[in-house]
């Protein structure tokens, strides 16, 4: 089979499209014919050497997928071959096939594209954990999420407003701003020119949220702490300005606030399906009736995912970048 290969000889990696060993399937999983997978800024880390795949796992980049079932282990018996699917991986959604346990799997509406499917599982499960799973967001509650323009941030803005809760977001253009009211920010502050805190502040009456999405990380963790109102979380999903920061211990006990740091793909496969099985239940029907959606910005063949993450590296999308292996 064909897959993407990530040369180190050049930065960033060159990002080939070529023969690589084929998959092979265990007695729980299934073979999915890969039509399309995406771009996350996980597989940018990874193809720069900062983030391997966990132990067992593919070492293709690719943390999700929508495709065709072409094969299933012996113990699969509720799915079958020519079923459409999509899933959330550990790795190697870059290639013509992978192998999925079964019990991760979704199924795909016969009236979704392939490429709708893909842009659901890394970054709609990132979203409903960290919202709901890790930060406890109920109701009526407050909830500031930080690259309100990507795909877990166009994600979270309607998980948020589906829940109930008052969804604030930061972004660095006005396009992502403006799409981001569309989907339902109450507040929508652009990072580049505007102090999110101080906006935060004034919009809650200098209360502060109740909760916090942060992908940035070190040069964000003071003004998320001043932020949050008193007994307010704060869950860090990314480190794109680095990995430390000093900490104001004093606000931290004062306001008795919560920090949690959270990943989804180191996760054990039980605890994955379990997430997959609550996301399931909760939210995937709002997602096959229409009143949520997968926001997609581009498509890019397989054979230009260097050009495809390039893009992201500019951060240039909103929503997900979407990589078509088959037609």
């Amino acid at each position: 089979m064909k897959a993407i290969t990530i040369y180190s000889d050049h930065t960033p990696p060159r990002l080939v499209w070529e023969t690589v060993d084929p998959v092979t399937c265990g007695s729980d999983e299934v073979i999915v014919d890969v039509m399309a997978t995406a771009v996350n800024r996980a597989d940018l880390m990874q193809a720069a050497g900062h983030y391997p795949p966990p132990p067992g796992a593919s070492e293709v980049l690719g943390l999700e997928m929508a495709g065709i079932i072409a094969s299933k282990g012996t113990a699969v018996t509720s799915w079958e071959v020519g079923n459409r699917v999509c899933a959330l991986l550990p790795g190697g959604g870059y290639g013509e096939q992978v192998a999925v346990p079964a019990d991760m799997l979704i199924p795909l509406p016969d009236e979704w594209s392939f490429a709708m499917g893909a842009a659901v599982p890394e970054v709609w499960l990132t979203a409903f954990v960290n919202l709901f799973l890790e930060g406890k967001l109920q109701a009526g509650e407050t909830v500031l999420i930080h690259a309100g323009g990507s795909g877990v941030g166009t994600a979270a803005i309607q998980l948020a407003r589906e829940a109930g809760a008052i969804p604030f977001i930061t972004a660095g253009t006005e396009a992502k701003l403006i799409r981001g009211r569309e989907l339902g920010a109450a507040l929508a502050i652009n990072y580049k020119t505007d102090d999110f805190y101080q906006g935060v502040m004034a919009a809650t009456q200098n209360q502060g949220v109740h909760l916090i999405l942060d992908p940035v990380g070190a040069d964000y963790l003071d003004r998320n702490m001043r932020s949050l109102t008193f007994q307010g979380r704060l869950i860090e999903i990314g480190l794109l300005s680095g990995a430390k920061a000093p900490i104001n211990l004093a606000l931290l006990l004062g306001k008795r606030l919560t920090i949690v740091g959270s990943t989804l793909r180191s996760r054990p496969v039980k605890e994955k399906i379990a997430i997959t099985a609550a996301f399931r239940e909760r939210y995937w029907p709002l997602l096959v009736d229409g009143k949520m959606e997968p926001i997609i910005d581009k498509t890019f063949p397989i054979t230009q995912a260097q050009e495809a993450h390039q893009y992201v590296r500019e951060n240039k999308n909103i929503g997900k970048v979407i990589l078509q292996i088959r037609e």
